[in-house]
């Protein structure tokens, strides 16, 4: 009978065992990566030179038209008449420029290639700051272009379901749907649920959002919120609806896709290897009355 000696090792040890065992793993992860809801929302048109305009009927109210004549008066005369000097809309670029030195993709690349992942990385950042331009962008974000008469803030603080209905009044034309920080969709549920009202929910792209009558509210993180109170936006969408759309540059050299492009700009004597990363995208408002806020919205408030 062997006796063993106390502490003495009687077989091989994970530490030891690991060293001969392949490790799985994972890409990087990046934490802030979003759903991105409302890049998929919009629709994306094609812009030719950078340059999207904007024309709108001058006169509306003074188109004259007759209805139901039986006698043989003369007809009235009228016509359309276009703004002189319309709004314009051009291209802003989101870019920076990647560097990887070839070292590192030389002898690092397995299991993942090192070129591959920083650029979906850098990508990805790209696009989350392209979603924060769209809502904040002092030019042609969402927040900056709402109209005046578009403009309403809630009656208590909290954003109540009176004040999406009145909301949805300043859209009445085939709303699509609410954007608001996901704070604000929690506000919004908190007083439904006070009410005795709690909103139904949808299904869209696989995920659940809740809706206030039909209209879903979209998350995103880009909606500011500042001293306890946000925003809540409502859109229409789409040319044909004369809505909000999005606008991108298409047919660029090394294009990943719509306004994307990737370009390799070569080596350096440190022997870095450097690729520019640039997306064009604005977004224009075609009618005043496609986009509405709802301003004031506390987000802190709670029921007891």
């Amino acid at each position: 009978m062997t006796t063993n000696k106390p502490g003495s090792q009687l077989a091989l040890g994970d530490s030891a065992a690991r060293q001969l065992a392949n490790t799985t793993k994972t890409v990087a992860q990046l934490s802030t990566i979003t759903p991105r809801w409302l890049v998929y929302l919009l629709q994306w048109l094609p812009v030719e030179a950078g340059v999207y305009r904007v024309n709108k009927v001058k006169n509306p109210g003074k188109v004259e038209v007759a209805c139901g004549k039986q006698d043989e008066s003369e007809l009235p005369q009228t016509f359309v008449d276009y703004e002189e000097k319309p709004r314009e809309y051009v291209l802003n670029t989101v870019s920076t420029v990647l560097d990887v030195h070839t070292r590192i993709s030389d002898l690092y690349n397995s299991p993942h290639d090192q070129i591959k992942e920083q650029l979906r990385l850098a990508i990805e950042t790209i696009k989350e700051q392209q979603e924060g331009e769209l809502i904040n962008n002092k030019e042609y974000g969402l927040l900056s272009n709402v109209a005046k008469s578009q403009r309403i803030s809630t009656r208590n603080g909290a954003p109540e379901p009176d004040d999406l209905d009145e909301l949805i009044t300043k859209v009445w034309k085939e709303p699509a749907f609410f954007l608001t920080h996901p704070l604000g969709i929690a506000a919004f549920g908190r007083e439904c649920t006070h009410r005795g009202v709690p909103p139904p929910t949808v299904s869209l792209f696989g995920s659940q959002f809740l809706t206030w009558r039909g209209l879903p509210l979209i998350p995103s993180d880009k909606v500011p919120v500042e001293n306890g109170k946000t925003s809540i936006l409502l859109l229409r969408v789409g040319a044909q609806r004369q809505g909000v759309v999005g606008l991108f540059q298409p047919g660029l050299v090394g294009e990943q896709s719509p306004g994307l492009s990737v370009r390799f700009m070569g080596i350096g004597r440190n022997a870095i290897s450097s690729y520019l990363i640039s997306l064009y995208c604005s977004l224009a408002v075609l009618t005043d009355d496609a986009l509405a806020v709802l301003e004031n919205v506390e987000v802190g408030k709670y029921r007891q």
